[in-house]
């Protein structure tokens, strides 16, 4: 008995050490940038920028063969922060990048419960159980509008995001050469 459990000791302690020997020397480095991009993507992974997870899509954007808009629950902060972690310019005039930010919001009237829609959400942000009344919860929704493609009585709406004091923003001026001539 103490043979087996000193052999099994000396085994598990040879190949903990040969784990840890692999780790420290075979470790293969991650390249920054994509790590960095891939904490500022919502990390969803709802596929609407067209790749499997928010990783392919932040290394896509890193090589630079996808635009800085890939992401649309993002918006526009998230294409700012994409522009200054990776210093380019980005020109907000394009109308895709310019639209306002938007939330799923449920028609209580003609919900029917039939739990499509919280099964479809990648981030848990709508509440409900079956043959009831489903909700959004609005910090937690992406506006990803995966909810809104399968729900079969049409009372999921995007609805566009309430201006607060917490998501206010100051509108860039425009360069003096746009500006309109006082007459």
């Amino acid at each position: 008995m103490i043979e087996g459990i000193s052999t099994m000791a000396i085994l598990g302690f040879t190949l903990g050490l040969f784990l840890a020997l692999a780790a420290r020397f075979l470790k293969v480095e991650a390249d920054p940038v994509v790590d960095d991009i891939t904490a500022m993507l919502p990390g969803s992974n709802c596929g609407q920028c067209g790749f499997a997870g928010c990783g392919q899509a932040a290394e896509a954007v890193a090589e630079g063969s996808v635009s800085l808009d890939i992401c649309p629950p993002g918006g526009k902060s998230l294409i700012e922060n994409l522009a200054a972690r990776l210093g380019v310019d980005w020109d907000f005039s394009n109308s895709a990048t310019n639209t306002a930010p938007m939330l799923a919001y449920v028609q209580e009237a003609t919900c029917i419960g039939c739990t499509r829609c919280f099964k479809a959400c990648p981030t848990d942000a709508i509440i409900g159980a079956p043959k009831q009344m489903h909700s959004v919860i609005d910090s937690a929704c992406n506006g990803c509008t995966l909810c809104v493609d399968v729900c079969p009585t049409e009372c999921l709406q995007m609805v566009e995001v309430q201006t607060t004091l917490t998501n206010w923003r100051w509108n860039k001026p425009l360069p003096i050469s746009q500006l309109p001539l006082a007459a």
